[in-house]
């Protein structure tokens, strides 16, 4: 049996278990993170949770944030992950964190509230058609870390996000790696509504980071301001994402939102 500690955080209604591998003395020692993650992320039998996130030392960062899905695959980023690692930290300043996606920098602007700066996007595919379920569907899409196909829709709160997202997510049009599917309902210039089907949990989560920051770009893309600020409202909270246009190209983009602590644990898995 190992016993592994761990704690338990959420970040806008994305729930992750949080490992510490980067401490002297804490080596987990594990040789197969994609099942620990599945075993750990099952919400019956196990802790439960979106994800898990292993922290490592870094020798061109602070540290080096691995992300697996509850489905044991590995992801390249997670906004509100990298999120939840930087409040996990708790560092007086900014932090910088390697991934799989690259270097990303995030700080603690106020209690319980993180603010992480991401990659440019890039792939952005405006408003083409896809044959969904029998039916022609216009979608957008875009990298922001990972993919996503974000939709706009009327009546977002009646969308079967599961059936619908998950025909999307393994839709020839995205082989070979699939996609997050966003659904999105406009509220006004400077709100929209999200809701998000994602890849490696295969089903609906509370929110999502870098399906809020391709929600608010695409929706605000061919706006003539250039700098944008837009509230992204998820069933687990608001994420505020802003970013600014120049030449035509997408920078200096911005994620921001709540993100605590819910409790620390051990757990024993014959491993």
């Amino acid at each position: 049996m190992k016993k592994i500690n761990f704690i338990k955080m959420v970040g806008a209604g994305n729930d992750f278990i949080v490992l510490d591998s980067k401490a002297k003395g804490k080596g987990l020692r594990v040789k197969n993170y994609c099942q620990l993650a599945r075993k750990l992320c099952a919400r019956k039998n196990g802790i439960g949770a979106d994800g898990m996130l292993v922290l490592e030392k870094s020798k061109i960062a602070d540290f080096r944030m691995r992300i697996f899905n509850a489905d044991g695959s590995e992801a390249e980023m997670c906004g509100n992950g990298l999120r939840c690692v930087v409040l996990f930290l708790g560092n007086k300043g900014k932090v910088r964190v390697e991934t799989k996606a690259g270097i990303y920098e995030g700080e603690i602007t106020a209690k319980d509230k993180v603010k992480v700066k991401m990659q440019e996007p890039k792939d952005l595919k405006l408003n083409f058609p896809i044959n969904v379920n029998g039916r022609k569907i216009k979608v957008n899409f875009i990298n922001t870390g990972v993919p996503h196909t974000v939709v706009f829709v009327d009546g977002l709160d009646k969308i079967d996000v599961d059936a619908i997202g998950s025909a999307m997510r393994y839709h020839d049009e995205f082989k070979p790696k699939g996609t997050n599917v966003d659904f999105v309902e406009i509220i006004d210039d400077n709100n929209i509504k999200m809701r998000t089907y994602e890849r490696g949990v295969e089903g609906e989560t509370s929110a999502c980071g870098t399906g809020a920051a391709a929600s608010g770009i695409i929706s605000r893309v061919k706006g003539e301001k250039h700098r944008v600020k837009v509230n992204v409202h998820t069933l687990g909270g608001i994420l505020k994402v802003e970013f600014q246009k120049v030449d035509n190209k997408i920078k200096n983009v911005y994620l921001e939102g709540e993100a605590k602590k819910v409790f620390t644990g051990q757990t024993a898995l014959r491993f």
